[in-house]
């Protein structure tokens, strides 16, 4: 109990006491995001929703929300904040909001940045439920705090990045290097042979996992292994079924197989008698599409394995 502390030393609740902190410039961010429809996202995209502007609405929300926190917060401190905003971000099938709170003060804004994207959300769902009552509200978390004697905290995102992208025309054969592909919903990439609608659109492979046949002699390049994608920061292999990636702006795979039957056939695996791509390559389909380059940042989106659709 003694590490909490709105708990004192009988185990009751507390307000903590805040008098004879140092006053500090202090600084909160936070995410969340709404899962729905693609129908109720294009109404949104050309503003056609019954009730009026939605992001407007949920934005101001979201700033009254903050500077009522403590109203609604037990034990939290009324605060003077200086700066907050509310800002929205359409998917496909998803809204991604992201709040942002200053001030200069004792006590941090971590509360008031979570309650404003949790109100945005909230107001989203009360414009739209008579679009879609099935939105899930999720992913809220505390992105980024910073000031008062705990400093600086960070959320580690699980990111890495694009080391570069593959074509073929032809199957069976590897794959080359290529300055940039197009993925598109429904097909998969843009002039590759594997290009149709099925669930293995995209191959990806970590180059951690091309470092494993690295260590046993053998010279490896982009697309030797027949991937598209070839990554470097992400232990693919441990993604789920259903989990979903972020590439770049705008494209969002879905992970719809590990690994894959291994014939053998390969030259890798007749030089070396192993070959890590059917234990540790991954498939997707394209979920949101556009384009992919090396360079390009790539991010393990949060809880979205298993999501309902």
């Amino acid at each position: 109990m003694s590490d909490l502390s709105h708990v004192d030393e009988q185990g009751r609740v507390r307000m903590v006491n805040v008098g004879d902190k140092t006053e500090s410039q202090r600084t909160a961010r936070a995410a969340g995001a709404v899962h729905t429809s693609e129908e109720l996202v294009q109404r949104l995209r050309a503003g056609r929703v019954a009730k009026g502007n939605v992001f407007a609405v949920a934005q101001t929300a979201g700033i009254m929300a903050a500077k009522r926190t403590a109203d609604l917060i037990p034990l939290c401190h009324p605060l003077q904040l200086d700066h907050i905003d509310v800002t929205f971000e359409l998917g496909r099938d998803r809204i991604e909001i992201t709040s942002s709170v200053r001030l200069s003060g004792r006590t941090g804004a971590e509360m008031e940045a979570l309650t404003a994207v949790t109100v945005a959300a909230l107001t989203i769902y009360d414009m739209c439920k008579a679009v879609d009552k099935t939105m899930v509200l999720s992913d809220i978390r505390l992105l980024e705090k910073t000031g008062g004697k705990s400093g600086t905290f960070r959320r580690e995102s699980a990111a890495g990045e694009i080391l570069a992208v593959c074509i073929s025309e032809t199957r069976g054969v590897q794959k080359k290097p290529v300055e940039q592909i197009e993925c598109v919903r429904k097909m998969g990439i843009r002039g590759d042979a594997h290009a149709e609608d099925w669930h293995r659109q995209v191959s990806l492979l970590a180059d951690e996992s091309a470092d494993i046949m690295r260590k046993k002699g053998v010279e490896i390049g982009p697309g030797d292994f027949a991937e598209n994608i070839l990554t470097r920061g992400i232990v693919l292999k441990n993604l789920p079924v259903g989990q979903r990636l972020r590439i770049g702006d705008s494209v969002v795979l879905e992970v719809t197989q590990i690994g894959k039957e291994c014939h053998h056939d390969c030259a890798i695996y007749q030089a070396t008698g192993d070959c890590v791509m059917p234990r540790e390559g991954i498939f997707c389909i394209v979920v949101e599409e556009g384009p992919i380059r090396a360079g390009d940042r790539i991010d393990v989106l949060p809880d979205s394995a298993g999501r309902p659709e």
